[in-house]
């Protein structure tokens, strides 16, 4: 018998309060750990929760998608004017496992297989959300090489600079806590079929390839920043050394004055 069931995984935070969350709910976790939530409601409809920002939703409709973020409003940081939002399907057939364009075609489906797929659909949709946030980061640099390319100076100044260094490290820690590429769920360690799956879904969502090319920006990045650091150490020496050489022709003219005086 085949059966379709829609996945939908959502970006609705910066972040998700998930013990609070867990408070919320009266009825038993799936699953549950200090970063992700999962709840069963029965005829494959789940909400998974994680503490990065993601919601994802099977087997709902679009009203109760709605409803159910709306719930959770107090349990939400940072929250997004604006959904960053994925879906994909969960086709039940007989036969071996398939990794369509927007379809996974599985023998059957579980709680266990559930899961892998919507964990790995909400990694899709964070690895979206990082790549734009170091994008950006990365359009704000060009502007700096820019004018340092037009004017000879930068155009940002060390408190700027300092924010901005900021803001890229915090990227970068929030993509090393959130983002789990290489540590695969510790259900797959012991189960060949819930191992090939969430293998074939990370392939299938290029995962490793954006999370890549993510850190190929951020290193892009990185590197300059270290470039205008030395910048701005060059230039507030030669502030320093013009200062010293101000204060010693001050001291030489009242040597001169004091002796004209005498």
């Amino acid at each position: 018998m085949e059966k379709t069931v829609k996945l939908s995984a959502i970006l609705v935070a910066n972040q998700l309060d998930i013990k609070g969350l867990k408070a919320f709910f009266d009825i038993k976790p799936a699953y549950d750990s200090s970063t992700e939530l999962m709840f069963s409601f029965g005829n494959d409809r789940y909400q998974y929760f994680f503490n990065y920002g993601v919601i994802v939703f099977s087997g709902h409709s679009e009203e109760e998608i709605k409803i159910a973020v709306k719930s959770t409003q107090p349990y939400l940081k940072d929250p997004n004017s604006s959904w960053l939002r994925d879906d994909h399907e969960i086709s039940i057939q007989p036969g071996d496992m398939e990794f369509d364009f927007d379809q996974l075609i599985v023998a059957h489906l579980d709680t266990k297989v559930m899961r892998i797929a919507m964990f790995n659909l909400a990694q899709s949709v964070a690895l979206d959300r990082y790549h734009s946030v170091s994008e950006n980061l990365l359009t704000e640099i060009k502007g700096f090489t820019r004018d340092l390319e037009a004017t000879g100076k930068l155009s940002i100044g060390r408190r700027e600079m300092i924010k901005f260094i900021g803001k890229a490290l915090n990227t970068q820690n929030e993509i090393a806590d959130n983002i789990y590429i290489f540590d695969a769920p510790e259900q797959v360690w012991d189960d060949e079929y819930l191992d090939r799956l969430h293998k074939g879904l990370m392939k299938h969502f290029d995962l490793r390839v954006r999370f890549s090319e993510i850190e190929y920006t951020l290193r892009i990045i990185e590197e300059n920043l270290s470039v205008f650091r030395e910048i701005s150490h060059q230039r507030e020496s030669s502030i320093l050394e013009w200062i010293i050489i101000a204060l010693i022709l001050v001291e030489v003219v009242n040597l001169f004055v004091d002796k004209i005086l005498k």
